[in-house]
């Protein structure tokens, strides 16, 4: 059995933002009713993801090393995606947040870039909780096909 945990702010305004990213790829996950397999969007805002992330491991007795956590990431250019395993928090609230309630870092993580072409912006928190623009939104249906392929492979 695997856990695939999407990160996101809860409610409708938070829905389309950068932020919400990992959330959305668990919503077109759903569509494919994937056989045992567990999706999660935890209804906690992002710096408490932890705790929503650890009741769930606990109460569908999953190993963490069969947690794949999908999220956003500002240090990868939109259009890209990393997926890494046993890898710190690189500075992501949400990420802290579960491997401090978890104890571990021993969990993939798919990190998807948000970062735009201009660089790195200096109010990364503001800008995480804007929706994307349409170009952006583009690019990201294409990145979102190839992560979930990717998912395929990981959970065969």
């Amino acid at each position: 059995m695997i856990l695939i945990v999407g990160l996101g702010n809860p409610g409708k305004k938070y829905e389309k933002t950068r932020h919400n990213i990992g959330s959305r790829v668990v919503g077109e996950l759903e569509a494919l009713n994937l056989q045992n397999i567990i999706l999660a969007k935890p209804s906690t805002f992002m710096n408490e993801s932890g705790k929503a992330v650890k009741r769930l491991i606990q109460k569908s007795k999953i190993k963490i090393q069969n947690l794949i956590v999908v999220h956003d990431d500002i240090d990868i250019p939109l259009g890209e995606f990393k997926i890494q395993k046993n890898s710190g928090s690189a500075g992501h609230k949400g990420v802290e947040s579960i491997i401090k309630e978890l104890g571990t870092k021993n969990f993939h993580r798919i990190r998807i870039g948000i970062c735009p072409e201009t660089g790195k912006p200096k109010q990364v928190d503001k800008f995480v909780l804007q929706n994307f623009t349409k170009v952006e939104e583009k690019i990201l249906k294409g990145v979102i096909k190839i992560i979930i392929e990717k998912i395929n492979e990981i959970i065969i």
